[in-house]
């Protein structure tokens, strides 16, 4: 296709898109926010991140039937379950996950490194003989990459993470399908082309969007404030590049994480940017500024479907250039939710919804 023809292009058609990393919450919150995604997205891969965590699949497929009765009727809309990884998950469940079709893989949160990741390993060392199990019976491990150590600066933290704990992983364990989830760096860019085909990268809009001088425009930026934090400019470039390349080990995950207007915005506020609402209509606005609305299908469709072994979804999804103006604020829990892209006009938005496999 094109550069001319990309430029001039008035609606795009693609398979219908995959998001391969989300956060829904749970309970009264659901219904304010599952909808937004279902409504762009076949499958989900939801993170277990709750309190108490999703750490067991009969959990997990408990915490699925409530995010399906949060689905606007008429869509159609899988979530596919994460089970969160901890230093006494037993082998057994690792056999247990394998043996259940949705569910995905086990998700590594170093203790403390993001939003209720109290729970998660302190030392990787420790459960080594769950990657080996994981190896075994193929599966994936996702990967929140920064340390914790407080000596670290926040900056750099994905970048050590790779250095000491996920270089070490890899060598030891070739065959495990690893997912280093939300990038933000070079080295993180550096560190997938570097690697073999059982190692991938999700990246989210608002990484490809900012970088880190628009959390501080015109005062602080509360709703830019996620972890992993926005980088320089160099490390966005190489996101973008990274996206409109082509190669399938990288896709699209959105890292979608709901918090109301007053934890956001209170003294200490949360991490985490809102980007549920308009997600395929932000990736659409990077794609385009770079010429690359040819290369959106693999990224956002099949590159993720692919890794994970799952079948290409046969429906479509028909995105048009119809400027639109992105709400100041979503209703949220008797609360409200902030969005990314809070009363700015996005030149692109979803005409029609996935149809039924």
């Amino acid at each position: 296709m094109s550069n001319d023809r990309i430029k001039g292009m008035k609606s795009l058609t693609i398979v219908s898109p995959d998001d391969m990393h989300l956060h829904v919450r749970d309970g009264a919150s659901l219904p304010y926010v599952v909808p937004h995604s279902s409504r762009q997205f076949s499958r989900a891969i939801i993170m277990p991140n709750l309190v108490p965590p999703v750490t067991q699949v009969k959990q997990a497929i408990a915490y699925q039937q409530r995010i399906l009765a949060a689905v606007p009727p008429g869509l159609n809309f899988l979530p596919l379950m994460a089970l969160y990884l901890t230093e006494t998950t037993p082998v057994s469940e690792v056999i247990n996950a394998a043996n259940h079709p949705d569910i995905i893989g086990f998700k590594l949160y170093p203790a403390g490194a993001t939003t209720h990741s109290g729970a998660g390993v302190n030392s990787l060392n420790r459960i080594y003989p769950l990657f080996e199990a994981m190896q075994e019976h193929q599966v994936p491990l996702l990967c929140h990459g920064e340390v914790t150590d407080k000596d670290i600066d926040v900056f750099d933290r994905e970048r050590v993470f790779i250095e000491q704990e996920l270089i070490p992983i890899r060598r030891t364990f070739p065959d495990l399908r690893i997912i280093l989830e939300h990038i933000t760096t070079r080295e993180a860019v550096d560190f997938i082309l570097g690697n073999n085909e059982n190692t991938a990268a999700t990246i989210t809009a608002h990484h490809l969007m900012y970088n880190r001088n628009a959390m501080f425009k015109g005062g602080i930026k509360p709703h830019l404030y996620c972890l992993p934090l926005l980088k320089r400019n160099i490390h966005q470039q190489a996101l973008i590049r990274a996206a409109i390349s082509g190669d399938s080990r990288f896709f699209l995950g959105t890292d979608s994480a709901p918090h109301s207007k007053s934890r956001k915005e209170q003294s200490c506020g949360c991490a985490g940017c809102y980007t549920a609402h308009a997600a395929l209509a932000l990736y659409v606005e990077v794609f385009e500024d770079n010429n690359a609305l040819d290369k959106l299908e693999g990224f956002a469709s099949k590159h993720g479907a692919a890794f994970y072994g799952l079948q290409q979804n046969q429906s479509t999804l028909t995105l048009v250039r119809k400027p639109w103006t992105c709400p100041d604020h979503y209703e949220f829990n008797n609360d409200s939710l902030i969005p990314i892209a809070a009363s700015e006009q996005l030149n692109w938005q979803v005409e029609h919804t996935q149809q039924s496999n």
